[in-house]
């Protein structure tokens, strides 16, 4: 499955509608930055709901790998988000 890697940056009047968006597809990781895996009709959903949210000023960069495993990550400092698997 696809892996993405999301982050936005919107209005504030937007981010806490965007962070809620955000957070019903992807695991949260900083402030405005998301990962996680997703199948082509959730990614497709999550772009057309952002989509919805966003104004001309707002502005959603979302990287798509191949699989988790072809990334690297790396944290320095506090790791805030770490992505879970719950079986």
């Amino acid at each position: 499955m696809p892996y993405f890697i999301a982050v936005y940056d919107v209005n504030q009047k937007r981010v806490g509608k965007m962070l809620k968006l955000f957070r019903r597809y992807l695991t949260w990781i900083q402030n405005s930055v998301f990962e996680g895996e997703l199948t082509e009709a959730q990614y497709q959903r999550l772009r057309h709901e952002a989509n919805l949210l966003m104004e001309d000023s707002d502005g959603v960069v979302i990287y798509r790998m191949r699989e988790e495993r072809y990334h690297e990550r790396h944290v320095l400092g506090e790791d805030k988000g770490r992505p879970q698997r719950f079986l």
